[in-house]
């Protein structure tokens, strides 16, 4: 977000969390603990029955089907609970009660899921010739090819049954540490001007979005106070991140994985390789990129050099135009409709119904998402709306994720489950076709600052991320050979960051103490490469549905609609896109370097 007014728009959305409780108080509550519990018994009744049908297919395929029938529906209620106090927390991060009952249902939720680890055990021990018949033999079963396709990947590297159990218990437990940094970074603030007189105090979402502000002094301001409250909290955060990545280590460790990325790219479905490959491509690629972008905009901007603070800065003197809530959701509704009537209504329904979170306001973590919640539910978007381009994007970006889930709901909630590899795929789209609608229908002097808005999205969602994914990288390889220092993790962002955004950008003091906001880290290790992933993807889709529009939109449906049934080598089949060529990952750095063509023959 990055937004230089200093209000919310009060007419934002709150969302209505009804539909899944009525409050933390609510009696359904217990009741739904009490069903899921039962659905758990009934599941748990035909543990060892996998094995003793081993010899029969039809009886065996009788047996998976009704086993993982009940799991799902106990997945189901699960899911909507833990949503449920993830949601609500999320709005309140200031408020120990919401920050408890998260912390307490998601310790229920694990004494009652628990006891299923069974299941995927015994599932890998069945002979694949074995379980091949099964899915031959009984038709229910055969539904399930693509989840057990995913549990069988994790085969190698499963454990005994008491240690699965084990990293089952503890996983509220070290669920506290993502916890302790959201709740640190929820009570940051960035104060902002001389003491007294005209001194501010930003939420950290605030101190971002004024990183946009056209005032030179206004985002230099916010840059050094969020620095300084950055700083101030980073011993602690430091920590946490030791933390987590020490846990991570031991887990990978006793499950044989040989890198730190590797259980990612397992969940992933893609391999190590492939995104090694990627991330070399996008590195070689920064000078021709962000390198070059990066001293065009300092030489429009009248500046030697840029600072950091000036990354996102607004083109133009002028105050950029602002966007009322009612004007983000036109632009995002009519950006959907160039796909079709259906992808419009889906979206719509969002802003019909009261799913979306959109006021910034104290407590409220900062960032955004969407929530799929189960595919027996409907999702929940959330965001901070401050009126500015950017958020309009964002806007779109979110709503691509939820149309996305509302598509692939018809599957069933583990078949729903999309791989990282696409799960960005309807979002980046969502945002790129927004954007082009604002392009053309902006006034001709504000389109080189839009067109800098989005190659500077782009370099965000393909530079960046890369860069995180490599000072990442770099991060965990160091802790596996003991604690990584403040002062180290610093040396390494810095390194990263700077060899990312090369000469024209200077990184000012205090700047080595961001990686510090950056909450994938802590929340989902190497999760950042899927942004850059899905970027270049969507590149690839996008010069498919130029070719040929009235085509894409149906085999773009099917994509969507068939969540993680198919991997994303098979799903991008029918386009004719192969991402384990290696040129597939050079469409979209050449996309991104004809917009930075444009903008410097714009002057």
């Amino acid at each position: 977000m990055n937004a230089p007014f200093k209000t919310p728009d009060i007419d934002a959305p709150l969302w209505d969390l009804s539909d899944l409780y009525a409050s933390r108080d609510d009696a359904r509550l217990a009741d739904d603990l009490t069903r899921a519990r039962a659905l758990v018994d009934e599941m748990n009744g035909l543990r060892g029955r996998l094995a003793g049908a081993s010899g029969d297919p039809a009886a065996l395929g009788a047996v998976l089907d009704q086993a993982i029938s009940l799991y799902e529906q106990a997945s189901d209620i699960l899911g909507a609970l833990g949503a449920y106090a993830f949601l609500s927390a999320s709005t309140a991060r200031d408020d120990a009660g919401a920050q408890g009952f998260e912390a307490d249902v998601r310790e229920k939720i694990t004494v009652i899921a628990t006891p299923t680890v069974w299941l995927t055990l015994e599932i890998n021990q069945i002979d694949d010739a074995a379980l091949e018949a099964a899915l031959q033999a009984h038709a229910g079963a055969a539904r399930w090819r693509p989840w057990l396709r995913r549990v069988r990947a994790m085969k190698p590297h499963e454990l005994s049954s008491e240690l699965e159990t084990f990293i089952a218990e503890r996983g509220p437990i070290t669920a506290q540490w993502p916890r302790l940094f959201d709740e640190q970074l929820a009570a940051l603030r960035a104060h902002v001007g001389k003491k007294g007189t005209g001194n501010e105090s930003l939420t950290l979402a605030e101190a971002l979005n004024r990183l946009s502000d056209p005032k030179p002094a206004r985002r230099k301001a916010a840059a050094e106070g969020l620095s300084e409250a950055l700083a101030a909290r980073a011993p602690t955060l430091a920590l946490v991140l030791n933390t987590v990545a020490a846990d991570k280590a031991m887990e990978d460790r006793w499950r044989g994985f040989k890198r730190p990325a590797d259980s990612r790219h397992l969940a992933n479905e893609v391999d190590g390789e492939a995104v090694d490959a990627m991330a070399e491509a996008v590195a070689e690629a920064y000078p021709r990129l962000s390198h070059r972008y990066y001293a065009l905009k300092a030489k429009a901007m009248g500046k030697a050099r840029l600072d950091h603070w000036d990354r996102n800065a607004p083109i133009e003197t002028t105050a950029p135009r602002a966007f009322t809530w009612s004007q983000g959701r036109e632009i995002v509704l009519d950006s959907f409709s160039d796909l079709g009537a259906e992808f419009a209504e889906r979206a719509a329904g969002f802003f019909d119904r009261p799913w979306i979170d959109g006021r910034a306001r104290p407590g409220k973590q900062s960032g955004a998402y969407a929530h799929p919640v189960t595919a027996d539910r409907h999702p929940y978007v959330f965001l901070n709306w401050m009126g500015e381009r950017r958020d309009v994007l964002t806007l779109a970006h979110e709503l691509g994720h939820g149309v996305h889930q509302t598509l692939a709901a018809d599957q069933g909630t583990l078949l729903a489950d999309t791989p990282l590899t696409l799960a960005e795929t309807a979002s980046i789209f969502a945002e790129g076709l927004t954007f082009d609608r604002l392009l053309a229908t902006a006034p001709k002097r504000e389109q080189r600052g839009l067109l800098a808005g989005r190659i500077e999205d782009g370099l965000n969602t393909v530079v960046r991320q890369i860069a995180f994914h490599r000072f990442e990288t770099r991060f965990h390889d160091e802790r596996q050979k003991g604690e990584v220092s403040q002062q180290r993790i610093n040396e390494l962002w810095l390194t990263e960051m700077g060899a990312s955004l090369g000469p024209a950008v200077t990184l000012n003091p205090g700047y080595e103490h961001w990686w510090a906001y950056v909450s994938h880290f802590v929340h989902s290790p190497f999760y950042v490469y899927a942004y850059a992933f899905g970027d270049l993807l969507v590149a690839a889709l996008m010069e498919a549905r130029r070719a040929d529009p009235k085509g894409f939109t149906p085999l773009y449906r099917d994509l969507l609609a068939g969540g993680g049934a198919k991997t994303y080598v098979e799903a991008l089949k029918p386009f004719g896109l192969n991402p384990r060529d290696p040129a597939f990952w050079s469409v979209g750095c050449k996309r991104l370097e004809r917009l930075v063509d444009q903008f410097e023959a714009l002057g």
